[in-house]
Parts: structure tokens; C-alpha cells; sequence
């Protein structure tokens, strides 16, 4: 089988998985469970995280994204949005990429919201593009960093930790987040 072939095989096999996933849509309860023990290890493992999440506005958290790729790749997961510690609204997370990549990884974001606007306005918009509607930095923190202590210049940040697999890289550009009702 000559590669063009192949890639058009890989690429038929990603949109087929990219569009099927409400198939597989998680319950409220399911995704609420999944994103507890999410910050549960967010808190355990990055030091201040903890202390960072109470002078927060709100975080949206996604437990486990799943992102694979072999020259066409892609990630997915849903999560919940947490204001005062209660859930208000469920999203999923989804991206498609095309160049040069290979492998799968799978790690746990947050992304927290440091002022009642950038707040505001990820809850009021319908699907909201990481890159395009939105100014996030991704936190680079280092392992003995205490976050709670730091300060940040945008008023929304990512944290991606967890990681297990092997990728390439990790970028939430192009990432779509559209509200759910599971």
C-alpha cells in the first residue's frame, strides 16, 4: 500500500472519529466525577494550585484529552465549567490538525479565568476558538513553582498537566469549546 493511500485511510478514520463523538457523549454525572478528581490532582500536584483556584473567577476543566495524530491529528474531551466550586456549564473541546506529527497523549487542562470579563464573555459566546476569540497564555510553571504566588498578564490561563503518551507538541490554538447539555 503506497502512502498517499495510507494517509487518505488515517484521514477518513480521524473525520469518521471527529464526528461521531456525540455517540459516546458522557452523562452530567459522568463528567462531573471525571472533572472532580481532575482538580483534585491539579491541586495535589502544582504547588499553590490550591490557593490559586480559590482567586480564580471560574475554571473550565477538561479531565482527559485525548490527542493523536499520524500526519492528520486531532483532540477531544468534555468537561465543565466551575464558578465558586459549582458546576455551570458543560463544553466539550475539539481540533483538527494537519503537518507534521506522530504519536498520542493524553493530559489534563484547566483553564482558569482571572477576571469577571474574560469570564463573562467565554459564558455569553455560542462556541468560542482558543487563539481566535480569546487571549490565553499556557502556563510554563516548572514543578516547584508555587502558582498562587505568581502573577499572570492575561486575564485567562491554561495549565496542562497529567501527561501520559508521547506527542509532539502541545498547543491549544485552533481548539474549539462549545457548550454541551449532557
Amino acid at each position: 500500500m503506497n502512502m498517499k493511500k495510507l494517509n487518505t485511510m488515517i484521514l477518513a478514520v480521524l473525520l469518521t472519529l471527529l464526528f461521531t463523538q456525540t455517540t459516546y457523549a458522557k452523562t452530567a454525572q459522568e463528567i462531573d466525577t471525571e472533572v472532580d478528581a481532575a482538580i483534585e490532582k491539579f491541586k495535589k500536584d502544582i504547588p499553590g494550585g490550591a490557593n490559586f483556584l480559590q482567586k480564580t473567577k471560574g475554571y473550565l476543566v477538561f479531565p482527559s484529552v485525548i490527542k493523536a495524530g499520524l500526519i492528520v491529528g486531532g483532540k477531544y474531551d468534555e468537561g465543565s465549567l466551575r464558578v465558586n466550586g459549582v458546576t455551570k456549564h458543560y463544553y466539550d473541546m475539539t481540533a483538527a490538525s494537519i503537518g507534521f506529527q506522530a504519536g498520542a497523549q493524553e493530559y489534563s487542562m484547566l483553564i482558569a479565568y482571572l477576571s469577571d470579563a474574560a469570564l463573562a464573555n467565554f459564558v455569553k459566546s455560542n462556541g468560542w476558538e482558543a487563539g481566535v476569540d480569546g487571549s490565553i497564555t499556557v502556563s510554563d510553571w516548572g514543578k516547584s513553582k508555587d502558582i498562587s504566588s505568581m502573577s499572570f498578564e492575561k486575564p485567562i490561563i491554561a495549565f496542562i498537566y497529567g501527561e501520559k503518551g508521547l506527542m509532539a507538541s502541545i498547543s491549544i490554538a485552533g481548539t474549539k469549546f462549545r457548550r454541551i447539555a449532557p
